[in-house]
């Protein structure tokens, strides 16, 4: 199989994957926000920061190393898993004896024992690390779907089964445990690969030299992504920390299964062709218009019917996450632009600028972070919709010189589908507005519509003006 022809299999796998995994998990969480309240998803949220830092301290950099580094061997392998699974634990040891700290923090007793049970998860993580680095690095996402559409049923379904016997936040804490063993488990199965007793010094210092740069990007990266998270938990309620939980994750479905499916292809992908500028260049800007092109209309679609979509799938008790819903949407359609060419940066070896520009972003935001939180939660919330804007200025200003894809070519490349999403966006809301106060549409009929007209609109006027990202499609289908 060719080079073209692995990609684009990897890409179609990769987005089973994704969607799939993530749709299950959504329509769990539908279920489970309808027999458990805002409070215990606040409670989970919290522990889920520090979960995230302990990640990120144990697996950010010497897998991505994996991945970039054309010759491995088992000498590679086995070293970062014996690195990943000492560090596993050492991480889990420092969280048990920080859990009363970390409680008394946010002023929440019982989460002394909801962080000391679910950090057991990062020894289970590590156990798997590195054989689902080998099944990316392989562009096998076959597998990786095989194995993680199954994990996420099972451990949902003992999270539900939990849940309605009243076992409460608990029932969460259980399916994410189950979750992590499961995934465990199936990799092992699922692959041929078995570390050996090996523990290479000059291997080790290989993968380090560029991997601990991007373990404290990564570090970085998670307290930036959750400090949202920790600043509400820290001066609010569980309960309003859940809205804004809720209103995140949902907001994070689009984002993260297009996004995420097409960056795990992408990755080995340009780290293969990362010494040709050109060709790196022409599918760097390809990709972006097909990530913006379906990314950004699907937001703004999404911010347009968030009242009648949460109220029919959540119910009337989670309404007050609708307004953070639609500001993190219009937020989310600048994510993958900054992280996209971030990427660049990483597949040429820069971890060293990676690390530099991701300290500028993380001060620059914990600065303004203090400056908006006496405007409460919405003054966090417009914070974050603006520096998703300052995110991508700064990333595009180093990864345009190495591409020579300046900040000004790229923004002309992707105005056109982010400026036709928005002006159907606006001729779809005052259509909805029509139908609330003019026929009293019901929610249903209100999604219906929308969903219809925007469709229609958004694609038809694609295809009038030729988009670049339509021509992609098209030479693919046609094999122009």
């Amino acid at each position: 199989m060719g080079f073209k022809e692995t990609a684009v299999a990897g890409i179609v796998w990769s987005f089973i994957q994704q969607f799939g995994a993530k749709l299950i998990s959504l329509s769990i969480g539908i279920i489970l926000a309808r027999l458990l309240g805002p409070e215990e998803f606040g409670l989970v949220a919290m522990v889920y920061v520090f979960i995230a830092v302990g990640s990120s301290l144990m697996d950010s950099g010497l897998t991505s190393s994996l991945i970039r580094s054309v010759d491995v061997n088992q000498n590679d392998y086995s070293t970062v898993f014996f690195f990943n699974l000492i560090g596993s634990i050492v991480v889990y040891a420092c969280m048990f004896f920080l859990a009363p700290l970390i409680a008394a923090f946010y002023k929440q007793e019982v989460l002394v024992d909801i962080i000391r049970v679910t950090g057991v998860s990062f020894i289970i993580n590590a156990s798997y690390g590195v054989h689902n680095t080998r099944f990316i690095k392989m562009i096998n996402f076959r597998i990786q779907a095989l194995i993680q559409i199954p994990a996420i049923v099972g451990s949902g379904f003992l999270g539900i089964v939990l849940a309605r016997a009243g076992y409460g936040v608990w029932s969460l804490v259980w399916m994410s445990l189950s979750n992590s063993f499961l995934l465990a488990s199936m990799h092992w199965v699922f692959s041929d690969w078995r570390p050996a007793l090996i523990f290479d010094r000059d291997s080790f210092r290989r993968h380090f030299n560029f991997g601990y740069k991007m373990t404290l990007s990564g570090l970085l990266e998670t307290l930036y992504q959750n400090i949202y998270v920790i600043i509400i938990g820290k001066y609010y309620s569980a309960a309003q920390l859940g809205f804004y939980s809720r209103a995140d994750s949902m907001s994070q479905f689009p984002i993260s299964n297009i996004s995420a499916a097409i960056n795990k292809v992408t990755y080995p992908m340009l780290s293969a062709i990362s010494t040709s500028d050109a060709q790196l260049k022409s599918v760097y800007k390809r990709i972006m218009n097909q990530v913006v092109f379906w990314n950004t209309p699907v937001l703004i679609y999404l911010a347009i019917i968030a009242l009648p979509l949460f109220r029919i799938l959540f119910g009337e008790q989670w309404i007050q996450s609708v307004p953070y819903f639609q500001i993190l949407c219009l937020g989310g359609i600048m994510y993958p632009l900054h992280s996209y060419n971030l990427n660049i940066l990483k597949v040429k070896g820069r971890s060293d600028l990676f690390f530099k520009l991701e300290v500028i972003k993380k001060v620059t935001c914990v600065i303004g972070i203090v400056c908006v939180i006496p405007f409460g939660i919405y003054g966090l919330l417009y914070f974050q919709l603006a520096f998703g804007f300052f995110g991508y200025y700064i990333n595009s200003l180093y990864s345009g010189k190495m591409l020579n894809y300046s900040l000004i070519e790229q923004i002309s490349d992707l105005t056109p589908p982010i400026l036709l999403s928005a002006i159907t966006g606006l001729i779809c809301y005052g259509l909805d507005r029509s139908l609330v106060h003019i026929y009293n549409a019901s929610d249903f009929q209100r999604i219906a519509v929308t969903t219809t007209i925007y469709s229609f609109v958004y694609l038809a006027t694609a295809f009038w003006i030729n988009l670049a990202a339509l021509k992609d499609i098209k030479q693919l289908i046609f094999k122009k």
